[in-house]
């Protein structure tokens, strides 16, 4: 597994929609470079994305999770993998501005899937190392806020 430290600036992050893109501009021309105009363009840039398509294809060809792979499975699923980064980053960066720290660690990462009920429910059984546990306190064991306690014992 390769991991990769994230250094992100904490500024929100501007809500984007997704779009999918089928590739087709208005343009007749039919494929890549036509006769010079122009320098040709990642399947990424088209979309719109910064997750490489590219790569996803490439990976979804290797390992074998069917005999053929779509033009727009790996666009599709770049993007989605793109909205999700984009997601839990800015939930990071949001814990780690709470914490009022300037770099967000697994522990900030922990903090804002276990306190999303979806991200939660999608990474449930993912164990994130070094993210400690989310702080919790059973109501049992918290002090009672009724005022017949003081009451009684001011009584007694």
């Amino acid at each position: 597994m390769v991991l990769a430290r994230v250094c992100i600036s904490l500024q929100p992050i501007s809500s984007k929609i997704l779009t999918f893109h089928s590739g087709k501009s208005g343009k007749s021309s039919s494929g890549g470079k036509a006769g010079g105009e122009g320098k040709s363009q990642s399947r990424s840039a088209k979309a719109g994305l910064q997750f490489p398509v590219g790569r996803v294809h490439r990976l979804l060809k290797k390992g074998n999770y069917a005999q053929r792979v779509g033009a727009g499975a790996p666009v599709y699923l770049a993007a989605v993998l793109e909205y999700l980064a984009a997601e839990i980053l800015e939930l990071a960066g949001n814990a780690a501005r709470d914490n009022k720290k300037q770099r967000i660690v697994p522990r900030h990462l922990q903090l804002a899937i276990r306190n999303d009920e979806e991200l939660n429910k999608l990474l449930g059984d993912v164990v994130i190392s070094q993210g400690g546990v989310v702080p919790h306190i059973a109501a049992e064991l918290l002090p009672s806020k009724s005022s017949k306690g003081k009451k009684e014992g001011e009584e007694a």
